[in-house]
């Protein structure tokens, strides 16, 4: 067994709404059933009792090993704690190929389970050991280092209850929400909307202190000190040995380097030696006696409390301290990082330091019930446990909590309050505000050591998007055999009309609001996310090829709008095992699968294949066709559903007694209905418009300036007069865009017809054949030439092709053969006469358009 190919789908996909691992899997003629390998499968499972049950797949009872490596892959990740349940293998048209996908949540751990599961299927042939607990641990390993810890994990799950769709910005834990310009980002449990100055003044105890002491919330006094000496002077000055004080960085943070409850010269110079490991400003400020709790105020309420204990561990008379904290740390929900509810106690020399305090060491046995503190700080980062007094919390101390956080300035804010109780306003405990904290760990909240759990991740997507607000904009997915561009470019043309900012992706770049910012064939997901993340796009329209479905899936959870051109005879068949016309329907039919619950598929009604989409839409659909009379639009018509048609010299969008008619003759990009393809084009575009909202008179406007030109749709039916000759170009490659354009042509009167033509490598033979016996019945002189680009052919093979489809060609009289598209073109031009017709098929489109442009302005 070889895994040829391994590709990671990030988006809805050709096999589900799911992120997977996609391989193609080569099997020996044994391993196409593993009947064939005598004790195979009970090695197996004896290394791994965990694979489900073996199905055989195809239409015989054969089990091949690619569904081995998918089962093993699935349970692989499952048993490691990865929720996932999604997998599939399906047989190719080649004999021992399989296409293997299975579902991930975290790229990398889906990576590692496919070379984990190749090994163990590997040990299991040549019945070799294999370490299992090892695999295991690693994918454990790798899922805790790839994923969102707890806090940005918890946000990002409220995000999805609420349908606002997310983006991970990178390895850590800064994440968009929602898209282009009403996006929000987070960083951790921090907005963007937080200040930078907010934030330098939370890591700044000592203003802090200064900021709420003026603002009436009580906090305890004390200051900066220079070094050991001036600490026990400040320490005096507070009280001490009657006062006690705490020792501490001035920004530091999760407790490190604080020392409390200090009350003697030589607590002092240790305190203050092990603040410096951190930070070279020390504070000395008064302790305040009673229990650390954190209160987590969002926007201008409190939303969460907690009571924060040290690390402690209760003696039972039978254990020592170290046995006791073992016991502790095997709690499942300590971990060694922050992705776990709860941090292993850490048994160091800080802690060995405060059980000395005790009178105590690590083999001492306390007595039964006795607590045993390990730390001077409750921070759960050092293991620390939380309970929740969210419903204890006086109204004055969250007036409190609130007035600290707005004194900063912080939306998320952790104010840190020492007092006996919360049950009582801190001011009558003699309590205060020891710390605020900026993008505050929600550990404690989420999931506390005692009580319940908090929804500060519901808090605070509640105060990024108000109850209503889903934070997407109108994201239109377009796709089909042809008319894909022209319709990208029309629909968001249309939407721009609006006043829209409108971002574009298709064949020809990518645009920003009219402005190109990437160039080249930009129809794949990676263009589409880029914009996406553009803050300054209140709408996009995307051309979705089915390259980029195949190679990534798509760039989004849901669209808006899917439009879905055509399907006809189909284009690029026999790539990537997409063969037929019905394996090249369902990849696009993706993006129908994927309109939202309140969207619309905008779907071609004329034909069959593409009208039998709608079963697969959770939204709305309407349907497109010029012809008022064909059963699909006439049935919708009549139930009152949206339906655009053509009726006499207009197109026609109706939806129950609801009618608006556009003239044709107001769509200069039609000709006055004269091109047929570019109807359609139009059809499609008003109902995409029309179902991402766009107002009658923005539509109106915005096909009235839409000309048929190189500057609108560049390659795209371009017509230039030439010396009393007409020259047209257009990027037309597959056979049904060559009948859309005779058919266009025949519209348009001419003397002679000439064509210039190549062929793209990648299609298939018939496929470049048919092309030239279409235009061989329409076209008096044929110029075929070779382009720079062969895509795998030969050289000469793709003319070859070319010529054999104009044998016995009704029409044509004469035919060139040239080397190079630019030279193709000027042979072609320089042969036409007053009243000619010349269209151009463009390879290099900016290039070739470029080059009629300056033979045009030549004269």
């Amino acid at each position: 067994m070889e895994v040829k190919r391994i590709r990671a789908l990030r988006g809805p996909n050709l096999w589900s709404h799911h992120t997977a691992i996609e391989a193609i899997v080569s099997c020996s003629p044994q391993e196409e059933n593993i009947d064939l390998l005598p004790g195979f499968e009970v090695r197996l499972r004896a290394r791994f009792p965990g694979i489900a049950a073996l199905q055989p797949i195809g239409h015989n009872d054969a089990v091949p090993m690619a569904h081995v490596l998918e089962l093993t892959m699935l349970a692989l990740q499952a048993e490691a704690g990865c929720p996932v349940t999604f997998s599939r293998t399906s047989p190719t048209l080649e004999p021992g190929i399989y296409q293997m996908v299975v579902e991930y949540t975290e790229e990398e751990v889906g990576r590692l389970a496919v070379e984990l599961a190749e090994q163990l299927i590997k040990s299991a042939l040549d019945d070799t050991p294999f370490d299992l607990a090892d695999a295991l641990h690693r994918l454990r390993d790798l899922d805790e280092d790839e994923r969102l810890g707890p806090s940005t994990g918890a946000i990002v799950h409220a995000a999805v209850v609420r349908n606002i769709p997310f983006k991970r910005m990178t390895k850590g834990s800064m994440v968009m929400f929602g898209w282009g310009s009403r996006q929000r980002r987070i960083q951790a449990a921090e907005m963007d909307s937080t200040g930078a100055i907010a934030e330098t003044i939370a890591q700044d105890k000592e203003l802090t202190k200064k900021l709420l002491d003026a603002a009436g919330v009580p906090v305890p006094h004390g200051r900066s000190v220079e070094d050991a000496d001036d600490a026990w002077k400040a320490a005096v000055e507070i009280g001490v040995p009657d006062v006690p004080v705490v020792v501490k960085p001035k920004d530091g943070n999760q407790g490190k380097g604080v020392t409390v409850n200090v009350t003697t010269r030589e607590q002092i110079d240790k305190a203050f030696a092990a603040a410096r490991e951190f930070r070279d400003d020390i504070l000395v400020e008064r302790f305040l006696p009673g229990h650390d709790f954190r209160l987590l105020v969002i926007g201008n309420k409190l939303v969460a409390a907690a009571r924060r204990d040290p690390p402690h561990v209760v003696g039972d008379g039978v254990h020592s301290v170290r046995q006791l904290v073992e016991t502790v740390n095997a709690d499942p929900r300590r971990g060694s990082g922050h992705a776990t509810s709860l941090t292993k106690i850490r048994f160091d020399d800080i802690a060995l330091e405060r059980l000395a305090l005790q009178g105590l060491n690590a083999d001492s046995v306390p007595p039964h019930g006795q607590r045993v503190i390990l730390r001077n700080n409750a921070n759960l980062s050092t293991g620390g446990s939380a309970t929740d007094v969210t419903d204890d919390v006086h109204p004055e101390v969250a007036a409190r909590a609130v007035e600290a956080a707005q004194m900063i300035g912080l939306d998320i804010c952790g104010v840190d309050v020492v007092c006996d109780s919360v049950l009582q306003p801190i001011e009558a405990q003699g309590g205060g505000v020891v710390e605020v904290n900026a993008a505050p760990g929600l550990r404690m909240h989420l999931s506390p050591s005692y009580g319940k759990g908090r929804p500060v991740g519901e808090a605070i997507i509640s105060a990024m998007f108000p109850e209503g607000d889903d934070g997407r904009i109108p994201v239109v997915a377009v796709t089909g055999t042809n008319g894909k561009t022209t319709t990208v470019r029309l629909t968001a043309h249309l939407m721009a009309a609006s006043g829209l900012r409108v971002g574009m992706t298709n064949t020809d770049g990518v645009y920003i609001n009219g402005r190109r910012t990437d160039s080249g064939d930009c129809s794949g997901p990676r263009s589409a996310r880029n914009v996406l993340q553009h803050p300054d796009v209140d709408a996009a329209v995307f051309e979705t090829a089915r390259g980029g479905i195949l190679r990534e899936g798509l760039a989004f959870d849901r669209c808006k709008v899917a439009v879905v051109t055509n399907i006809g005879a189909g284009d690029h068949l026999g790539l990537n095992y997409i063969t037929t016309v019905e394996d090249l329907a369902v990849l696009k039919r993706v993006i129908v699968q994927n309109v939202d619950k309140n969207g619309v598929a905008v779907l071609n009604a004329i034909d069959p294949i593409v009208a039998g989409m709608a079963a697969s839409c959770r939204g709305k659909v309407t349907f497109f066709g010029a012809d008022r009379e064909h059963p699909v639009i006439a049935t919708h018509i009549a139930q009152g559903r949206r339906t655009v048609y053509v009726d006499d010299g207009c197109v026609v969008c109706v939806e129950g007694k609801a009618e608006e008619r556009i003239p044709l003759s107001e769509v200069p990009i039609t000709k006055n209905g004269a091109i047929g393809f570019q109807v359609e084009n139009v059809m499609a575009s008003v109902a995409a418009a029309w179902g991402a909202g766009i107002d009658w008179a923005s539509i109106r406007k915005g096909l009235a300036t839409f000309d048929n030109d190189s500057a609108n749709a560049p390659g795209r039916f371009n017509m230039f007069d030439f010396k009393g000759a007409t020259v047209i170009a257009d990027y037309g490659h597959n056979p049904d865009a060559m009948l859309a354009l005779v058919q266009a042509v025949d519209a348009l009167p001419a003397k002679r017809r000439a064509v210039v033509i190549s062929g793209a490598g990648d299609r298939r033979d018939e496929d470049i054949r048919q092309q030239t016996e279409i235009l061989g019945r329409a076209f008096d002189d044929v110029v075929l030439y070779q382009d720079a680009c062969q895509r795998g052919r030969e050289d000469g093979e793709v003319v070859r092709l070319l010529r054999e489809g104009l044998n016995g060609a009704p029409r044509t009289t004469h035919i060139d053969e040239i080397n190079g598209e630019f030279i193709a073109i000027d042979t072609a031009l320089n042969r036409l006469q007053p009243g000619d017709l010349c269209l151009v098929l463009v390879d290099q489109v900016e290039e070739s358009l470029a080059h009629i442009a300056k033979r045009v302005a030549e004269g």
